[in-house]
């Protein structure tokens, strides 16, 4: 029997404009954005709206723009696309979205979440200065050797970060370590190995203060359980236990994201139709690179 997944990006896919249509065609989604704004004590709809591209990429402004837009985009969608997920899943951030998709989460609780998460991650970015690499058309395995054997070298951090796609992996860590590796990359047969215009290192150990804030915030949020099981980005397995669920979700801030895993155990599991719920179209594309056989479609 075929079964439908319901997706959710993450950082990356905010654009300024990002959710007025909805917010001026539809009632509920209005709703929700004034009750976002007054959760995060600022109008972040204006600044989704009408922001500039500088002020979307602050940190603590685009985690919950993204999730905002993508749980509205998921409650608004149209009666004949809104057949109940079989399962969901998230690209890190997009985690939080999946959560509430599938009830483990209220709207609310999630957004405080993500902000607190936002927070965490900007403070941390500002400990020590870190940040990320596209490295394409080399084996996930040569890029974890790679990664390990600067990080034996040189005592500097260096880890896959997001499997994205076959031939797609993003690395993180210190900026020494990751300009080592690159040059390493190129070496290996990397076809690029790309420095990313980001403030930080994601999905590493340099994440660790914003991991322990994070700890304790979720510890005091009650999980509900599930109507579907979530496919965590640590694990790239189903999950339903909620208990579990909040420690996946903690460990996700310093741990890979397993995307194509992710992707790959959802099919196994029966899924044939992805629908990603949210701005832009990175998780079609993704999906489709991971197998080319699925029925991809957006909601945004």
């Amino acid at each position: 029997m075929s079964k439908n997944a319901f997706v959710f990006p993450g950082q990356g896919s905010q654009f300024s404009g990002m959710g007025k249509n909805l917010y001026e065609s539809n009632a509920t989604a209005k709703e929700i954005f004034e009750k976002a704004n007054e959760i995060l004590g600022f109008r972040i709809s204006d600044i989704m709206f009408e922001g500039t591209d500088e002020q979307l990429k602050q940190t603590n402004v685009t985690q919950p723009a993204i999730f905002i837009h993508s749980v509205i985009a998921y409650l608004t969608a149209p009666s004949e696309t809104s057949v109940a997920p079989d399962m969901v899943a998230g690209h890190s951030l997009g985690e939080f979205s999946a959560l509430v998709a599938n009830k483990a989460l209220s709207f609310e609780d999630a957004l405080r979440l993500v902000s607190i998460r936002a927070k965490a991650m900007q403070a941390a970015c500002e400990i020590q200065p870190s940040t990320m690499a596209a490295v394409l058309a080399l084996a996930d395995e040569k890029v974890e050797e790679v990664c390990a054997q600067v990080q034996h070298e040189t005592r500097e951090i260096v880890v896959p970060a997001n499997y994205n796609c076959p031939g797609q992996l993003v690395i993180s860590g210190s900026i020494k370590g990751i300009e080592m590796a690159c040059e390493q990359m190129k070496a290996a047969g990397a076809k690029r190995a790309l420095v990313l215009p980001v403030g930080g290192a994601f999905h590493s150990p340099l994440m660790d203060p914003a991991k322990i804030e994070l700890a304790a915030a979720i510890e005091a949020t009650h999980f509900n359980q599930p109507i579907c099981p979530v496919y965590q980005n640590v694990t790239a397995t189903a999950v339903s236990d909620p208990a579990q669920i909040k420690q996946n979700l903690i460990a996700q801030i310093t741990g890979a994201v397993r995307w194509t895993q992710t992707v790959q155990a959802m099919v196994a599991d029966g899924a044939t139709h992805f629908t990603e719920y949210g701005p832009g179209k990175v998780l079609q594309g993704l999906v489709q690179k991971v197998h080319m056989e699925a029925v991809v479609t957006g909601v945004n």
